[in-house]
């Protein structure tokens, strides 16, 4: 949901409480928006807690733009190697 305001855009995802986003322009506001997403779902996650389930059926009467934005994990496993040092 986007709404537009003299000093900017405001930006907020309905169906994930907490995700919010303001900037100068649209696109600026898009970008900030997808990593706000995905900031709390990290969140969420780390604190093992559930996401919310999406919701088409929200909606805005106040929002001058309504588009839908999507999460999508990609899940990987880092493996990293210390060496032991030896004292001599």
């Amino acid at each position: 949901m986007y709404k537009f305001l003299e000093q900017g855009v405001h930006g907020e995802v309905l169906d994930f409480p907490g995700v919010i986003s303001w900037g100068n322009d649209l696109a600026t506001v898009r970008r900030s928006l997808a990593s706000a997403l995905v900031d709390m779902a990290e969140v969420n996650l780390s604190r093992g807690e559930s996401l919310p389930l999406p919701n088409e059926l929200l909606t805005d009467p106040e929002a001058d733009l309504e588009e839908p934005i999507y999460l999508i994990f990609s899940a990987s496993t880092h493996v990293q190697i210390v060496p032991t040092l030896i004292a001599s």
